[in-house]
């Protein structure tokens, strides 16, 4: 879990980079960003009472999966080693703030979230908690996404030169397939992924 957190932070961090490369000293709004997604989370997870819903748990884990990106940029504004702030992510995840309520629950996160305008990592662990997701589940769906946005942007996403349909196939079904294939628990997990992706787009789009 710990290499695994470390690996993530680096890749937020690279990620935020490629974005702005003085991104700490912009103030981007990250708490606004994780509200937001909270309420297209309340959606996928249904709240009205005026007609039948059922949770969508895959379309639930992927709004965690985003939260999360905006939570790991939060912790690294706090310029604490990585060693502190993987210790922090530790500890939040070992008492996971859940009441089994779980639109209860999201609205505590959000609320927690404009208060402080800080990620809270106990919270956001009783969400996963909520939808029985694992931290394995968290890091490969993370991983996973921001290989996927450095590899488009790398191949001429904003020119518009990238083709996201490799041979007839999206881009994040072949994600998935080449996931399936990989050692996630690989510290080189994330260079994998990518030198794969680099293979089946060069075989399926040149």
């Amino acid at each position: 879990m710990k290499q695994q957190i470390k690996s993530m932070l680096e890749l937020q961090d690279s990620m935020n980079c490629k974005v702005h490369q003085n991104w700490r000293s912009q103030n981007f709004e990250w708490y606004r960003a994780i509200w937001i997604e909270c309420a297209e989370l309340l959606d996928h997870h249904g709240w009205k009472w005026w007609k039948k819903q059922h949770p969508d748990i895959d379309q639930i884990a992927l709004e965690l999966v985003d939260i999360w990106h905006f939570g790991l940029s939060l912790l690294l504004l706090k310029d604490q080693p990585l060693e502190s702030i993987t210790e922090s992510v530790i500890e939040g995840f070992s008492t996971p703030q859940a009441s089994g309520d779980f639109p209860v629950d999201l609205e505590g996160f959000t609320s927690n979230t404009l208060i402080s305008k800080d990620f809270d990592i106990a919270g956001f662990a009783g969400l996963m908690k909520g939808i029985n997701m694992d931290f394995d589940q968290l890091y490969i769906g993370y991983v996973g996404k921001n290989v996927l946005n450095f590899f488009r942007q790398d191949n001429g996403y904003q020119d518009g030169s990238y083709h996201k349909q490799w041979g007839g196939q999206e881009d994040n079904e072949h994600l998935v397939e080449i996931v399936s294939r990989l050692d996630t628990s690989s510290a080189t997990f994330k260079d994998d992924l990518y030198s794969e992706m680099e293979t089946v787009y060069r075989k399926l789009c040149d």
